[in-house]
């Protein structure tokens, strides 16, 4: 599945980049962050959290209406998430120079371009849920109406959980106030994931509802993961430079539990994701998913613990 949602978001991040023809070197620079790799993991999630109802719900067949606002769903999450750390590792923020491997955004187009490319990427991810572009089928206003509902608030908490990150800098914080920070700034993009591939699947709210606490104990998980792989990783594994939250004297799960027990922690939270979701098992291997007997929210769960970086 990892393979066939990384080439679709691929196809399609070409495909709106060729119809919006944006000004240079604006154009070229969005390209440049949105195609730099990563692990893909919100639209991973989409995905999974959309192919899990539908394996849940006895395999039924998608329609190409639900899998075209899938693919929306995923490419605006990916653009918020892409906005995000254009304007994360600018020399006002994180002042990193490494993303994935290669210079970052600002490093290579400079700083006042790098700015524009954030701007760009959020207006685009609201974009595309309703627009006419090419390749996709015409959207659905009812789905658009409910995605936009669950993206723009989280997408708002993105934003107010980074400020009280810059804010809790040089500070020796709480675990409660890392947690209040991270639901945010991390746990709220996982969740928009999460829920708008539900709401593709046509979920009730009950059922949304289970996925949402997964979302909430993964989001959280992944951030205190990543606390332990920047303490404990390198520079050439992780693809970013290794120890970043030291240099900004950042409150972690590793200050505040040590590196043992931040990585317990982790362990318990991604258990707690996926006994939220032990319900979605699939009656019968779906067409498009080809599951087994364990849903792909929680093989996707699996794959994330095991990550190094």
């Amino acid at each position: 599945m990892r393979a066939a949602v990384a080439a679709q978001l691929e196809a399609d991040i070409k495909t709106l980049f060729a119809a919006v023809r944006l000004p240079e070197p604006l154009g070229e620079a969005s390209v440049y962050a949105m195609a730099n790799g990563g692990k893909r993991a919100r639209p991973l999630l989409a995905a999974a959290a959309f192919l899990t109802a539908n394996s849940a719900k006895c395999g039924q067949a998608c329609d190409e209406q639900a899998l075209s606002m899938l693919r929306r769903a995923s490419l605006a999450v990916e653009l918020v998430h892409g906005y995000s750390l254009v304007h994360d590792d600018l020399p006002c923020m994180d002042d990193d120079e490494l993303r994935r491997g290669k210079p970052t955004c600002h490093v290579v187009y400079g700083e006042n371009v790098a700015l524009l490319v954030g701007d760009v990427l959020q207006s685009l991810a609201f974009e595309v849920l309703t627009a006419k572009l090419p390749d996709f089928a015409p959207a659905d206003e009812q789905v658009a109406a409910r995605l936009m509902a669950v993206f723009a608030p989280r997408a708002r908490r993105m934003v107010a959980g980074q400020m009280l990150d810059v804010m809790g800098e040089q500070r020796a914080l709480s675990q409660d106030e890392l947690q209040a920070i991270h639901s945010d700034k991390t746990g709220a993009l996982i969740e928009a994931a999460v829920l708008m591939g539900g709401i593709c699947a046509q979920l009730d709210d009950n059922e949304l509802a289970q996925f949402a606490e997964y979302a909430k104990q993964l989001g959280l998980a992944f951030q205190v993961q990543d606390d332990v792989l920047d303490a404990t990783g390198d520079t050439a594994t992780l693809g970013k430079p290794a120890g970043s939250d030291d240099k900004l004297q950042k409150s972690t799960y590793v200050k505040l539990l040590g590196v043992q027990k931040a990585q317990q922690y982790a362990d318990e939270l991604y258990a707690k994701a996926m006994a939220s979701v032990a319900a979605f098992q699939a009656s019968k291997p779906s067409e498009l998913s080809k599951t087994s007997d364990e849903n792909l929210l929680n093989q996707l769960a699996l794959w994330l613990k095991g990550r190094d970086k």
